[in-house]
């Protein structure tokens, strides 16, 4: 039998093509190798990021019980105790948590400037003049404060009439991308950016002092929970009668253990301006506002809270956010 002998450069060919196939072999299994790899860290953060969000439901509930305490203890809600806006943090295995509690109805409700319930919604005249008086406190032009005040109310009202310096359908759906108006109460403050005449600077400024509550009621607004920063809401509950000077004078001479409503309008500075609607006028808080940050692992959740707290001091959760109020 005869055997063939390879010429020298077939022998190179076969010895290339093995080390191809090597190769390939090689990056195939490398290529497996790292998506294995990447679903169990995918997995893993999945899971992180899940348990990270259980803690922060876990913190709401504590929350939730705080608030019940601390609206139980007394007829007066009071800055007594240092809850409001102070960092709670608690430890927890691989992590920590950590939240913040404030009064979530110091502020203006940008949703009283409309009146009525459902789909029929109308200019309410006590609503639109707070807020008009509260921008012109924060410094704004009285042309312009009309006309940021017409903007949002038609933005929320139900009708199709163009308030004096406002905007209707008709004016966004000519814009590039078109959209039409609300038509409804704003479920977040961050709406104001798509409302006419809302700037980022004009959003800047007003936001400390305002909110969209899930109500359209008047503000109520906790005396005793108002900071001397926020003490232009005391000008905003006087429709523009008591300035700031004298609001933040009114702040600072708060008494310990803080006033009862009637006490309150009592006040001469009070009775001299006069207060439109005195039931806003309040001695405890009707929301609460939870901020909670929760880092677990190579995890971080963030969630943002609004409770209500009704007639009987049941507290329940109204809102929930998995990111920080804006």
């Amino acid at each position: 039998m005869s055997r063939r002998l390879h010429k020298p450069s077939e022998r190179g060919v076969a010895l290339l093509t093995v080390l191809l196939l090597v190769a390939v072999l090689a990056t195939l299994a490398a290529v497996v190798l790292d998506d294995i790899r990447f679903g169990i860290r995918r997995a893993a953060n999945a899971q992180a990021v899940g348990q990270a969000r259980w803690y922060a439901l876990g913190a709401e509930a504590l929350a939730a019980g705080q608030i019940s305490q601390l609206v139980r203890a007394s007829d007066r809600v009071t800055l007594d105790g240092g809850w409001h806006d102070r960092p709670f943090s608690f430890p927890v295995e691989n992590g920590l948590i950590q939240s913040r509690i404030t009064d979530g109805a110091a502020c203006f409700n940008l949703n009283s400037v409309v009146q009525g319930a459902g789909d029929v919604l109308s200019r309410r005249e006590a609503g639109l003049a707070q807020f008009t008086a509260l921008l012109g406190a924060l410094n704004f032009a009285p042309r312009e404060a009309e006309m940021l005040g017409a903007a949002l109310t038609d933005w929320i009202d139900s009708d199709g009439v163009r308030e004096s310096g406002g905007a209707e359908d008709e004016a966004y759906l000519a814009g590039s991308p078109a959209y039409r108006t609300g038509g409804t109460l704003l479920a977040e403050v961050s709406e104001l950016r798509a409302i006419r005449g809302f700037t980022p600077a004009v959003y800047a400024r007003l936001r400390p002092f305002v909110c969209a509550l899930p109500t359209n009621d008047l503000s109520p607004i906790n005396v005793n929970t108002i900071t001397p920063d926020k003490a232009l809401l005391i000008t905003m509950l006087t429709q523009g009668e008591v300035g700031a000077d004298l609001a933040q004078r009114v702040i600072a001479a708060r008494p310990a253990g803080g006033w009862s409503a009637s006490e309150f309008l009592q006040l001469p500075a009070i009775v001299e301006a006069g207060v439109a609607d005195p039931s806003q006028v309040k001695a405890t808080t009707d929301y609460f506002t939870l901020q909670t940050q929760v880092d677990y692992l190579d995890a971080e959740v963030v969630a943002s809270g609004l409770f209500e707290v009704d007639s009987a001091g049941q507290v329940r959760l109204v809102a929930r956010r998995w990111t920080f109020d804006e």
